[in-house]
């Protein structure tokens, strides 16, 4: 539970500079990295280690704020 809490920070941090735009702060990067690993799980299937699973989740969590991006720009 720690570790996907620790991945899920890290991967919406990730996802956050890796998008530019407004940030989400640290609770919302934590949920954008916690719902990225779910869906980059399901894309990807399930990752090998922690540097995968970061991965992983950081895909998701990009995919997920470009969508943000692209709803609040409609």
């Amino acid at each position: 539970m720690i570790g996907a809490i620790i991945v899920g920070i890290i991967a919406g941090w990730l996802a956050g500079k890796l998008i530019r735009g407004e940030g989400f702060g640290l609770l919302g990067d934590l949920v954008l990295g916690l719902l990225g690993g779910l869906i980059g799980g399901f894309i990807f299937g399930s990752p090998n280690g922690m540097i995968g699973a970061i991965v992983v989740a950081t895909i998701g969590a990009v995919i997920l704020v470009w969508i943000s991006h692209v709803i609040r720009e409609a």
